[in-house]
Order: structure tokens, then sequence, then C-alpha cells
């Protein structure tokens, strides 16, 4: 859910069904409009026929060329009524498709032939979902990497949020996906994070509060109000302070993960009092040009499926968070 429950693009199911002048393909299945039948808009006809199809997903078919009222092709709000012929070509569900390779673009840290090293850039959703079912890390994984289809979601072992940047890891092979995944429970895997945060932090600290899902608001997280909270904790520790005008102080943090839940260092700072720039989902604002939350994922160790002991990989912030850094007088 992390990657697409905060503010994700709905997409109509066309955009995954090609151009909308497409002819269809494959035998068409065949209705006739009953005797009987109220005369009404084709996608609210359509519906009453094939109740087995939801009618945004109908409305999707006719709008791609996929639905013929008569030999020609139907629109959504086209009378249609007893006697009148309808082909329908069904179109797989975006959900169905989700899993099949794409040319998607993303930086390779590092591979071996149990994992793969991901430098994941922001605006990347990492597994396909409600809402980005086309177009993510996984998709593009499964592109450059073929035998991934073999694995349970294409090897990935953790996610990091749509708009949050850096490393991930990858297994290549279940065996692999295993190992790493136990070391994700046992909190033996360390993920370091980098982030720009509202205020002044005064001291190192932990945050153990456990998160749920807010129960006013869905697309949150919440510590104050979660249902069905999981243990979380995060450990944190300033790494320098700044200011900036408009905007006021800001602190570079740099997180520990000891968990892993969905929105853990935004949920977990912001109830501090100091959330992320530009995550306004959770109170953050967009100063110093900031155009989305400022969380990088900077480090990464973990033991080596394959047997060469523990593995280290960092990742420098990429350009859009370097420069609301430069933007920032930070003090001595």
């Amino acid at each position: 859910m992390s990657d697409t429950a905060a503010g994700a693009d709905l997409v109509s199911d066309d955009e995954f069904l090609g151009l909308p002048d497409e002819n269809p393909r494959g035998e068409p299945q065949l209705v006739t409009v009953p005797e009987g039948t109220r005369a009404d808009r084709l996608d609210k006809v359509l519906a009453g026929l094939l109740p087995d199809h939801s009618r945004s997903r109908l409305q999707g078919w006719i709008e791609a060329g996929n639905v013929h009222v008569n030999g020609a092709p139907g629109k959504v709000r086209q009378t249609v009524g007893p006697g009148d012929e309808i082909a329908v070509w069904p179109q797989p569900a975006p959900e169905a498709l989700a899993f099949a390779p794409e040319p998607v673009e993303f930086a390779v840290v590092d591979e071996s032939a149990d994992w793969i090293v991901v430098n994941k850039p922001a605006g990347l959703v990492t597994h396909p979902g409600a809402g980005n079912w086309s177009g993510t890390l996984l998709n593009g994984l499964l592109y450059r990497y073929p035998e991934l289809a073999h694995v349970a979601r294409a090897g990935i072992v953790h996610r990091l949020d749509k708009d949050t940047s850096g490393l991930m890891v990858v297994a290549r092979n279940e065996t692999a996906q295993t190992h790493l995944v136990r070391q994700l429970q046992a909190r033996s895997m360390g993920r370091e994070y980098m982030a720009l945060a509202h205020g002044w932090l005064a001291a190192a600290g932990k945050v153990d509060r456990p998160i749920g899902r807010d129960s006013r608001v869905p697309v949150r997280m919440s510590v104050e109000r979660p249902v069905a909270p999981k243990p979380a904790i995060t450990r944190y520790a300033p790494a320098r302070r700044g200011q900036v005008e408009p905007g006021g102080r800001v602190t570079e943090v740099v997180c520990r993960l000891e968990t892993g839940r969905t929105h853990q260092i935004r949920v977990h700072l912001a109830s501090l009092g100091h959330p992320l720039l530009a995550d306004t989902l959770y109170g953050g604002k967009a100063i110093a040009g900031a155009q989305r939350q400022m969380l990088h994922a900077r480090a990464l160790h973990f033991d080596d499926p394959g047997g060469r002991g523990e593995v280290e990989f960092a990742a420098a912030p990429p350009a859009d968070m370097t420069l609301v850094q430069e933007s920032i007088a930070w003090n001595a």
C-alpha cells in the first residue's frame, strides 16, 4: 500500500489498452438488447446486460473502441434500445497486466547471482497496486531481468514510497529472497535514510510507537489513532541544522529503521513535530524548492546470501534533493 496510498493518480482502463482508434482483435461477444429494455445510455444498458463487469470498466472499453453498436464504434452516451446489436471485445483488467515486463528507467548500483541493488528514483512506484498497475519498478525489473518472473513479487524484498528515492535490494532467486526476508525480520539488514525535516531537532533519539492506518483519513498512517497498529521503531540523529527564508528552520536528519512500516519515517518524525519538507500528507510544507517529501535511502547493508559476508552500498542524494540542500543556510 505504501507506494500508492498517498496521492496516487487514478488512471482509466483505456490507458492500458492502446489508442482509442485501435481495431479490436479476436472474436467479440455479441449481445442483442432484448425487447422490453428501456432505451438508455450505452454504458448503462451494457452494465445491465453484462453484470460481471463494472460500469466504469465498460466505459473504458467503449472509449477504447472495443464496443460496437450495429457495426459502428459505440459512444458512452449514445442511446441504445431493443433490437440494437452490440459487439463487445472484452479486455483484461489492468491488474491482470500488472506483472508484464516494461522498459522502466532505474539505476542498478551492483548485482550478483543472488541479488540486485537498485537506486530507485523518486516518482517511481515500487510495486503494482490500485491506481498504478503499470510502469512500476517491478515491471522494469521483469523487463531487464526476465528470470525474475519465476520469483515471488519479481524478487522485491522491501519497498520505498513512490516519492522516496534510494537503495533497495531485489532477490534473483527464491533462496536468496528467503534469506533476505529473514534478515529483515531479524532486523539485521541495515537501512539508513537521509531526511530534511522542519524545525531543529535538539538531539538524537528513538521513536518507538506502533503505526497503523489512520482511522479518520485512510490514505494516512498514524500513531495517534491507528487501526490494527504494528510495532515501529525509528532511530534518528540530527546531522546539521540550517535556516531557509521564507520557511524557517530545517534539520538534516539521519534515520535508521529497525522495522519497516508504511510511511514509517514520515509518520514518526511528524509525531515529533518535525514533518519532512514537502510531505504535505503529514504537515510538511514545500519550502526551499522541495517538490516531494525530502527522504532518501542512502545506505544499505546485508549479509550476502551467496556467502560473501556483509556487503554495503551507498547512494548520494538525487539532484532535486541536492538543490534543496544547497538552498539552505547551514549552521557551522
